[in-house]
């Protein structure tokens, strides 16, 4: 004989014939969804909705376009062999030049960042290990990430102008006078953020 706890757990886990013969019917004549013919008790699945937001070349137009001077907006580069290096605004082009016929902006950042340093580490190795490796480059709009960063050097406009990229001697003498800024902005401790890699 079954006791009357095991009956009662069995009464409760089996359903009467008539509402069997109910719920067949009503599968049969399909009213209802498909999740509840197979599991009658359980909830409808959740709708999930995947929306792949796309940020228009005109919104990122609009984002630099904003007055940093100073201090000058700090972006990510998304294309290119800098892809991925954090970089500052120097000037813009909206409608473009006569050589670039697109909206980009003038940029300069860091292609090698500086090795971390300990207490243990010597002056000249130290001074070894902070050495920075910058880079200037005519980016367009759509290859760079606007941030909410920015930083406050006003010599960077006096580092580079409009015809830095059409001698290389001055193109270099640019990206020196970069580098130096750079640099002492690291050794002084300001900024400590920009002079990390980014982590990707």
């Amino acid at each position: 004989m079954l006791s009357a706890r095991f009956a009662r757990r069995r009464h409760h886990r089996t359903f009467p014939p008539a509402a069997g013969a109910r719920l067949a019917a009503v599968c049969a004549r399909d009213e209802l969804p498909e999740h509840q013919r197979t599991h009658p008790h359980r909830p409808p699945p959740p709708q999930l909705t995947c929306r792949l937001r796309v940020v228009p070349c005109s919104l990122k137009a609009e984002l630099l376009r904003r007055p940093f001077d100073p201090p000058f907006q700090v972006v990510v580069v998304l294309q290119g062999r800098y892809a991925g290096k954090k970089a500052v605004v120097l000037k813009n082009y909206d409608e473009g030049t006569k050589e670039r016929k697109y909206g980009h902006a003038i940029v300069a950042g860091i292609e090698r960042y500086p090795l971390p340093i300990t207490r243990r580490t010597g002056k000249k190795k130290a001074a070894r290990r902070s050495r920075i490796k910058p880079f200037i480059k005519a980016v367009n709009y759509n290859h760079v990430m606007p941030t909410r960063y920015g930083i406050e050097v006003d010599q960077f406009k006096q580092a580079v102008t409009p015809e830095t990229f059409k001698e290389p001697t001055q193109r270099v003498a640019a990206r020196r006078a970069i580098k130096k800024l750079f640099e002492e902005r690291y050794t002084s401790g300001k900024n400590t953020w920009f002079f990390e890699k980014l982590r990707f």
